[in-house]
């Protein structure tokens, strides 16, 4: 029966099991979340464009608790991968890296005479589609890092998972009806590669999810460009974006653009090294020296 019971315990503190039980905790307390906050906004004036606002951030907010709540539980640990400790500056420097790499994009754009600004319009206007990426991102940040990226790299060490995750988001765009191979591998590199490059540096979650609210927000909120397929009904500039989907990222938007695996891939890089350098790099399980 104590076997029984120690190998029970092994396989749901295993890696596959923590990230199961984590998915399924925080998808579940997300859906719930939205549904609820859902209902209410149903019943106020708002327009919808400030409703899925708040309904995204509300969503974004339960996968946050839940997410806090069951590892503190679960792996009896605090939650440093969400310290608020020097919030100001993580946040501050992932929005700065996030905006300066979706600029340099653009401007590629803007030099090869692919970017036109029609209009210049109000900054009121993308607040809520800002709460919505702001929300997005923490999501995104919060499920994939937190949760399997995390977790895996304790077994598998951070190359090997980095490797795993930017090849699940290649695949995934790669698949998709209006896929293609530079797109994929751009996209790749940001969604999986980088964020998880500024995980890994910064041992801190708040980080690569500022760096993804940053290039997404700027890229549809300030540009005015497509964001995976989509357009923002309101943007603070109103923009005419021409070329070769090889430099404006086609269906994608610039975020699958050559150019943006590029900038992308040279910071991934220098976050890497800076990992190397203050020995922050994770080795497989199986390269690690058994203490006698």
């Amino acid at each position: 029966m104590h076997g029984n019971d120690k190998m029970r315990q092994n396989i749901i503190r295993s890696p596959p099991a923590k990230i199961i039980i984590g998915l399924v905790v925080c998808v579940s307390a997300g859906v719930i979340g939205q549904a609820g906050t859902s209902v209410i906004l149903k019943t106020t004036s708002w327009n919808e464009e400030i409703q899925s606002a708040i309904a995204e951030f509300v969503t974004a907010l339960c996968i946050f608790a839940a997410y806090k709540v069951l590892y503190k539980f679960y792996e009896r640990r605090s939650i440093s991968e969400l310290s608020v400790s020097s919030l100001g500056l993580i946040l501050a420097s992932g929005i700065i890296l996030g905006g300066i790499l979706q600029s340099l994009t653009i401007y590629v754009l803007y030099l090869r005479n692919g970017f036109l600004v029609n209009s210049v319009n109000s900054i009121s206007g993308v607040l809520p589609y800002m709460l919505k990426v702001f929300a997005d991102s923490v999501t995104v940040g919060i499920l994939l890092l937190g949760i399997f990226f995390r977790i895996t790299e304790e077994k598998l060490g951070r190359y090997i998972t980095l490797a795993i995750c930017a090849l699940i988001f290649g695949v995934i765009h790669l698949a998709s009806v209006n896929g293609t191979v530079v797109a994929a591998i751009s996209i790749a590199i940001h969604a999986g590669l980088l964020l998880g490059a500024a995980y890994i540096y910064s041992r801190n979650l708040w980080f690569p999810i500022a760096i993804h609210f940053s290039w997404d927000f700027m890229q549809a909120g300030i540009f005015g460009a497509k964001l995976s397929g989509n357009i923002f009904s309101k943007s603070l500039l109103t923009t005419q974006i021409e070329g070769p989907s090889l430099i404006t990222g086609g269906y994608w938007g610039p975020q699958g653009s050559i150019q943006a695996g590029f900038f992308c891939l040279f910071a991934s890089i220098v976050l890497l090294v800076f990992c190397k350098r203050q020995n922050k790099i994770l080795k497989p399980f199986w390269t690690k020296t058994a203490v006698l």
